[in-house]
C-alpha cells in the first residue's frame, strides 16, 4: 500500500501493553489524545495494570483493556474493532529456557500469525506497525564479518540462529519473517517493522523482569564484581524507540524495516559511566573477563559455549542511516539512557550502597 492516511481520532490497538518498550508508547500514545486498546491476559490483575493506570489517569487520552492470549486464535478481534493502526509488541524475551520451542519461538511465531490474522479480518485496519528486532538481522556478533564495512543495514537476514542456538534471536527472525508473508497476501493493510537493538532506560515499571533490567541490577547488586564478557552490543533508549514506533505508524511515507539502535558499546563501557556518575557506590565491574575463562564458565550460569565463541570479542554494527534520514531520530546520550536507569533501580531499593 502507498500514502497510507491515518485518522488520528480512531483507537489504536497495542498488544503487550504491560511490557517494557510497549509501557512507553501508550504512554506517548495517551498523551496525545489517543484512545488506546489494550488486550492484555488478565484484566482484572490490578498490580500488573498499575502503572499504566497511573499514565492513564494524568492523561488526554484513555486505555481500554481486552481479555486476550497469545497463543489463542482471534482473541485480538474484540481489541481490534475500529482500530486503523495496530502496534504488535508482545513476544518473549529471555536467554535462559528450558524449553525454547514452547517458551520463545512458538509464542512470538504464533503471536504473531494471530495478530495479523486479526489485521485480516478488521476491515478497519490500514497499517500494522511490529515490533521485530536486530536479532533478525544479526545472530552472532561475529555474523557481522561476513557483511560489507562489517555492519548490518535492514537488507540483512539473520542467517546463524537456529531453535538450539541463540533461540530468541530465531523466534524473532520467523516471527517477522512471518508477517512479512501474510502482509504479501493481502493488499489492504501495510506493514512497517521496527528493528531495536538492546534497550536500556527506565521503564514505566521499575519492577520490570526483562534481560534489559537483569542487566542493570547486576551491575551494581555485586553479581559482576569479578568482571564482564567482552560483550558489544547495540542500545537504544526506550524512550527514543518508543518514538521511533510513533513516527513509523503516522507517516504515510514509512515502509519496511527500520533499525533503531543508538550506538555500540560493551558492558564494561557501561560499567565505566556508572562508575563515573556514582562512585564506589555500589560494586560495579572493572574489568573484562578473559574469553577462555567465560567459556568454560558458561554452562554454569546457564549460556552455551558456542554462544560464547561466536560473540565475545567481535564488534556488533548495524548502520541507522535510515532512522535519521527518514525518521528524523535524534538518539540520547547512552550516558543519560544508562545513568537514568540505573538511578530508577536505586529508587526502587534494589541495591544497598557501600557509602
Amino acid at each position: 500500500m502507498e500514502n497510507t492516511i491515518i485518522d488520528k481520532s480512531k483507537p489504536v490497538m497495542l498488544t503487550g501493553a504491560t511490557g517494557y518498550v510497549a509501557g512507553w508508547i501508550v504512554k506517548k500514545l495517551l498523551k496525545q489524545g489517543f484512545t488506546v486498546h489494550a488486550p492484555v491476559r488478565d484484566i482484572n490483575n490490578v498490580e500488573k495494570l498499575k502503572y499504566l493506570n497511573e499514565i492513564a489517569a494524568d492523561a488526554v487520552g484513555s486505555i481500554k483493556y481486552f481479555e486476550a492470549d497469545l497463543l489463542k486464535e482471534g482473541s485480538y478481534d474484540e481489541a481490534a474493532k475500529g482500530c486503523e493502526i495496530i502496534f504488535h509488541t508482545a513476544s518473549p524475551f529471555s536467554m535462559e529456557v528450558k524449553d525454547p520451542m514452547k517458551e520463545l519461538v512458538e509464542p512470538a511465531l504464533l503471536g504473531t500469525e494471530n495478530v495479523l490474522n486479526t489485521a485480516n479480518k478488521t476491515e478497519s485496519v490500514k497499517r500494522v506497525v511490529l515490533t521485530s528486532s536486530c536479532a533478525a538481522i544479526i545472530g552472532d556478533a561475529k555474523d557481522c564479518l561476513t557483511l560489507p564495512n562489517n555492519t548490518a543495514t535492514e537488507k540483512d537476514w539473520n542467517f546463524s540462529s537456529t531453535v538450539n542456538h541463540q533461540a530468541y534471536s530465531y523466534s524473532k527472525t520467523i516471527a517477522e519473517k512471518k508477517a512479512w508473508k501474510i502482509n504479501k497476501n493481502q493488499s489492504r493493510w501495510d506493514l512497517v517493522v521496527i528493528n531495536p537493538s538492546f534497550v536500556i532506560g527506565p521503564g514505566i515499571n521499575p519492577n520490570g523482569s526483562s534481560e534489559s533490567f537483569s542487566l542493570v541490577r547486576q551491575m551494581g547488586d555485586g553479581q559482576l564484581k569479578t568482571g564482564v564478557p567482552e560483550f558489544f552490543v547495540g542500545v537504544i533508549d526506550v524512550r527514543d524507540l518508543a518514538d521511533a514506533h510513533l513516527k513509523v505508524a503516522f507517516n504515510p511515507q514509512s515502509k519496511g524495516r527500520h533499525i533503531i539502535s543508538n550506538q555500540e558499546v560493551s558492558f564494561l563501557q557501561l560499567s565505566k559511566i556508572l562508575q563515573k556518575e556514582f562512585g564506589d557506590k555500589y560494586p560495579f565491574p572493572k574489568r573484562e573477563l578473559p574469553k577462555f575463562l567465560v567459556w568454560i564458565m558458561a554452562p554454569t550460569v546457564g549460556f552455551k559455549r558456542k554462544m560464547i565463541w561466536l560473540n565475545i570479542g567481535y564488534h556488533w554494527l548495524v548502520d541507522n542511516t535510515k532512522s535519521k534520514t527518514e525518521l528524523a531520530m535524534k538518539y540520547r546520550p547512552v550516558e543519560e539512557s544508562i545513568i537514568d536507569f540505573f538511578q530508577q533501580q536505586v529508587d526502587a531499593g534494589y541495591f544497598k550502597s557501600k557509602v
